[in-house]
């Protein structure tokens, strides 16, 4: 089994098929480029922009977990030139021959790429895949619900204990990791006695837990949930209700994700897919994607691109003593089934 990771549009999932495209005719093979992306994670009009400017037509598919789109690929699914793995997920992809070699990193506007998001075991250089978006997982809530600012996880479980609903995501590690990292152990433990000190953290606190789900946003915004773990994007939220609403990472550290874009070895418009992955190199591209997802960016250069407002907001770009708390998910193969059994004890507990 693979590490279930789902991140809704670090917003919501939306599913189905989009083509963007400019102008009339048949479209011909040589013209195209299929996206596999996670729900709603790219601005439109970056493929509005590009097909402006070279004529090809873009679809995009959307997935709500690295394990959907593996799955869906593994089934036969073709078609596709690139998808948005996590990068553990990247690295299991590159361990089942998925990925084409693009040497995206010879392109001379790799150079804006901050070799820290280098982040996957194969690939080191970036000769595959190029790293495209990174964020945190932490709390999202309603100000005018709540009874003091939620800065930790216990101010966070003392709402529920004070007959205020909370919800969390219905996701085995990023729950688990929350369970983990409260009680000071890697995200990424093999151990058996750290995930039973984990699971057990939850189990006792799982009656204060209103919900797992992903549909939080409209419940946190009414208030009739006052606080939820969730993605970084709920700046996009708090941006349209700031006097009632907030997002924070936790006093005691959270986890971050990390998607890279990758080309699929079965990609039938290669070239394409290669100049997709150079138009978004371009600072303002990327910065023109990180301003509507509300999320960090690996390009440096685009960074600067940001208004003042996401650039220095330290939900959204967080300090180095911030940052130094976060943890990323690895790929844990085998061990995984740990995860799964404490999971399991946590979700099917009454």
């Amino acid at each position: 089994m693979l590490d279930l990771i789902t991140r809704p549009l670090r917003h919501a999932v939306i599913g189905g098929t989009l083509i963007f495209s400019i102008g009339a005719g048949t479209a011909q093979a040589a013209e195209e480029l299929r996206l596999y992306n996670w729900g709603d994670y790219i601005n439109p009009e970056v493929l509005t922009r590009f097909t402006a400017e070279t004529g090809i037509k873009v679809g995009l598919d959307t997935y709500g977990s690295n394990e959907e789109m593996l799955a869906k690929l593994q089934a036969g699914a073709t078609g596709y030139d690139i998808v948005f793995p996590s990068v553990h997920m990247h690295d299991t992809m590159a361990a089942l021959n998925l990925l084409e070699k693009t040497d995206i990193n010879q392109s001379p506007a790799f150079k804006n790429i901050d070799p820290a998001y280098l982040r996957a075991k194969s690939d080191p250089k970036g000769e595959y895949c190029m790293p495209y978006a990174w964020g945190t997982v932490g709390i999202f809530y309603n100000k005018s619900k709540v009874s003091k600012p939620i800065e930790t996880w216990t101010d966070f479980f003392n709402e529920a204990r004070a007959g205020k609903k909370v919800a969390m995501l219905d996701d085995m590690r990023e729950v688990l990791a929350v369970g983990l990292i409260s009680n000071g152990k890697s995200v990424n433990t093999t151990s058996a006695d750290d995930l039973k000190v984990a699971q057990d953290w939850l189990l006792e606190r799982k009656p204060l837990i209103s919900a797992f789900s992903y549909e939080v946003v409209p419940m946190v915004q009414s208030g009739d949930v006052v606080a939820a773990q969730y993605f970084v994007g709920a700046l996009m939220y708090v941006k349209q209700d700031p006097a009632n609403l907030t997002y924070v990472i936790p006093k005691e550290g959270a986890t971050m994700y990390q998607e890279d874009m990758c080309v699929l070895k079965t990609a039938p418009n290669k070239a394409n897919a290669k100049r997709f992955m150079e138009f978004f190199l371009r600072p303002e591209i990327a910065s023109l994607n990180t301003i509507q997802q509300t999320n960090g960016t690996p390009n440096g250069e685009a960074l600067k691109l940001l208004p003042a407002e996401l650039k220095d907001n330290p939900a959204a770009n967080p300090p180095a003593e911030v940052k130094a708390k976060l943890q990323i998910f690895n790929d844990l193969g085998k061990d995984l089934k740990k995860y799964d059994r404490a999971w399991t004890r946590v979700r099917t507990a009454n």
